[in-house]
């Protein structure tokens, strides 16, 4: 018998396949859900879940959960934080799924899903089945799924604390209801959703996005009193300039802040896909913004 590595050939493989196996970036505590209207969710649980503070992780336009998660590597830093990460899946009538956040996009906005009871019914399922603290929600999402993850917050201020947006904004017919704490991540060199509003020259939707400024008002107009405005600018580690403007209550907390990365195209910070900016870490800026978040 043909003989791989001095091993028997069946035996060989078997050894091959199981490297591979425990090389790929699955979570310990990762199970998917899958819900009474056929939709479904992955969830990625710390080591200790009862009472844990859920992270609803939305991902993008032709995105899944899976792909999501690897990706953007967010589980990881999350759950060791203590948070259980919920990516839900979008719908469509293959693994490029979508959200209906309004004007964006594809498949679930054109049937109109109603992916607001979606969301809603995802985080009674989890709190309950694993013993989430629903009073400590928070929200992210990349770009479609960014605009549904601002939406949902602007929707639900009862059930969210905080919502971060990278490279997708809300669509600008939805009102925020109630003062809910918001962190938008953008490049100024986005070709998908420009930062300045518009049709992007990349964007398959070819519809004219609202600007990160129009989201970052919206959020701000529903905090009750004045709001102290401050800007600066760093340079990080790979010399990415990265201007921050952030809405501040009177007792210093953040409502709102908006981080510009200058020259910076349509990716997660920090990701996979970032290509060669790698001085913000996207998922490191989150968890942080949600700890201190009023």
């Amino acid at each position: 018998m043909r003989r791989l590595f001095n091993l028997p050939l069946l035996p060989a493989l078997a050894v091959l396949v199981l490297a591979l196996m425990t090389s790929l970036p699955l979570h310990a505590g990762s199970q998917t859900v899958e819900l009474a209207n056929g939709r479904w969710y992955r969830i990625d649980l710390p080591a200790e879940h009862a009472g844990a503070p859920v992270l609803l992780a939305l991902h993008g336009g032709g995105g899944n959960p899976d792909q999501f998660a690897r990706n953007s590597g967010l589980s990881a830093p999350a759950t060791a934080r203590g948070y259980a990460v919920i990516y839900p899946a979008g719908s469509g009538r293959t693994r490029l799924l979508t959200w209906n956040a309004g004007y964006c996009c594809a498949y679930a906005q054109v049937t109109h899903v109603d992916d607001m009871a979606f969301l809603d019914s995802v985080l009674a399922d989890a709190t309950g089945r694993f013993g989430l603290d629903a009073r400590r929600v928070y929200v992210t999402g990349m770009s479609n799924g960014s605009m549904m993850a601002e939406r949902y917050a602007a929707g639900r201020p009862d059930k969210v604390r905080a919502v971060a947006g990278v490279a997708g904004t809300m669509d600008p017919s939805f009102r925020v209801e109630a003062a809910v704490a918001l962190l938008h991540i953008h490049g100024t060199a986005d070709r998908m959703v420009p930062f300045t509003g518009g049709k992007g020259e990349k964007s398959f939707a070819q519809v004219p996005f609202a600007s990160v400024s129009d989201t970052a008002a919206a959020f701000a107009s529903a905090w009750n009193g004045p709001l102290v405005q401050m800007q600066g600018r760093t340079i990080g580690t790979d010399g990415t300039p990265v201007v921050t403007r952030e809405w501040r209550l009177p007792d210093g907390r953040i409502a709102v802040k908006v981080m510009a990365l200058e020259g910076f195209d349509h990716a997660w910070p920090g990701g996979r896909r970032a290509g060669p900016f790698s001085g913000l870490d996207a998922n490191t800026t989150i968890l942080d913004f949600f700890e201190e978040a009023p």
